[in-house]
């Protein structure tokens, strides 16, 4: 599961060949042990949680990085590694 992005502390991962567990694009945010799956579609939280701060750290970026997550999900469910993206702290 390669790291898409990392910005305070919190790392973005994709899966590749994933999409029968959620049946949507998502990615995995990670921070100090904790995770949860967002929607990119909608930043909603498929599964797990965050602090709070962060949790809206990670909406704020998957709604200004929509399009490119939608592509790098398109490369991933083919199998193809997706391009970083730019994290809210560069």
């Amino acid at each position: 599961m390669p790291t898409i992005s990392m910005f305070y502390g919190i790392l973005i991962r994709m899966f590749f060949y994933d999409m029968e567990k959620h049946k949507m694009p998502y990615v995995h945010a990670e921070y100090q042990g904790q995770v949860a799956v967002y929607s990119i579609t909608d930043g909603t939280v498929l599964a797990g949680e965050l602090p709070v701060k962060k949790h809206k750290l990670v909406v704020a970026w998957i709604e200004i990085h929509q399009e490119d997550l939608i592509a790098d999900w398109q490369l991933a469910v083919n199998g193809k590694k997706p391009f970083p993206i730019r994290g809210l702290d560069q």
